[in-house]
């Protein structure tokens, strides 16, 4: 395997998380504050976290080995070459943090299908609606071995470097998102709970939840309504009725999600709603990582949340 090797870059989830798991819209879009690669001669990586990351591959190539001998892989992956190429030391060389809900395990499946699957699907050219499906369906299957269960959006989005809309499971394309203005009041940021979370175990409990018919009613009747209006007003640049559907969701998170939010965090949450300063929301599953913020006025929000770590990630 010669160098260099693409880089691939983190990604958000704006909008549509869980929901997506009962064909939700959701929105999510490529962030390239963190990156990573498949290679022999890691730069971001020590000594002992590269080690940490060639065994941890040679336990995801032992995954992949049994899809393929199960035939529950749905394209040809070249495993030997994988396989050899652990053995000679390959790493994922990443700066993306584990467990933010910022694409960690969806950019090391987007570099190892782009390397080792044979006949892929080509990230450069311009797919169908059929071919992005079906590209969303391979990647999750390779990114199983992580959550235990995957939609696919988070390698797609990483591989695919754009953003990209879903209305529904089988309704999948690119999308323009409207201007990030650099001297703009209102914005997106990203709020550092400190410590990362475990998708896994919150995945089960929401789908554990769902099976009593008040909850799955909330979020069917709530929750994905309220989310979906979100993502229809940003990409129209409607902030005031975003902001609207924001605060109602926000709200229905705390009370019907609130295992997914850090303890720590739900009174912070709660005051957004108070001042309605900011609307917080998850980023990803929770649990820890980053949480998602909403303001219409950036420098009063940072000016309540000076003591956590903020991140503007747009501005409009």
């Amino acid at each position: 395997m010669s160098e260099p090797l693409a880089d691939f870059n983190s990604k958000i989830l704006l909008f549509g998380e869980y929901g997506v798991i009962h064909n939700a819209m959701a929105l999510s879009i490529p962030f390239d504050e963190f990156a990573g690669r498949l290679t022999f001669e890691p730069s971001f990586l020590n000594e002992i976290e590269a080690k940490k990351s060639n065994q941890s591959l040679k336990k995801y190539a032992a995954h992949l080995s049994e899809l393929i001998e199960f035939q529950k892989l749905p394209f040809v992956l070249d495993i030997e070459t994988f396989e050899r190429d652990i053995e000679a030391g390959l790493v994922f060389d990443s700066s993306i943090p584990q467990g933010f809900g910022v694409g960690s395990s969806g950019a090391l499946v987007a570099a190892v299908y782009d390397r080792y699957a044979l006949e892929k699907i080509s990230n450069s050219a311009v797919l169908s609606g059929k071919d992005t499906v079906r590209l969303k369906e391979s990647l999750a299957r390779m990114e199983s071995f992580f959550h235990g269960k995957s939609s696919g959006m988070d390698p797609l989005i990483c591989y695919l470097r754009q953003p990209m809309l879903i209305e529904s499971k089988d309704n999948i394309n690119k999308v323009g998102l409207p201007e990030s203005k650099l001297t703009g009041k209102a914005g997106i940021f990203l709020l550092n709970t400190g410590k990362p979370g475990n998708t896994q175990p919150l995945v089960n409990l929401f789908l554990d939840k769902c099976k009593e018919e008040g909850f799955l009613a909330v979020v069917k009747q709530e929750i994905i309504p309220f989310s979906d209006n979100c993502i229809k007003a940003f990409l129209k640049g409607e902030a005031q009725e975003m902001f609207e559907n924001l605060k109602e969701l926000s709200a229905l998170a705390l009370s019907y999600l609130n295992p997914m939010i850090p303890r720590r965090f739900r009174k912070v949450w709660k005051k957004g709603l108070d001042t309605q300063s900011y609307y917080l929301k998850l980023c990803g599953s929770g649990g820890g990582g980053y949480l998602l913020g909403f303001a219409e006025d950036l420098d009063k929000a940072q000016a309540e949340l000076h003591e956590h770590e903020l991140k503007i990630i747009h501005r409009f």
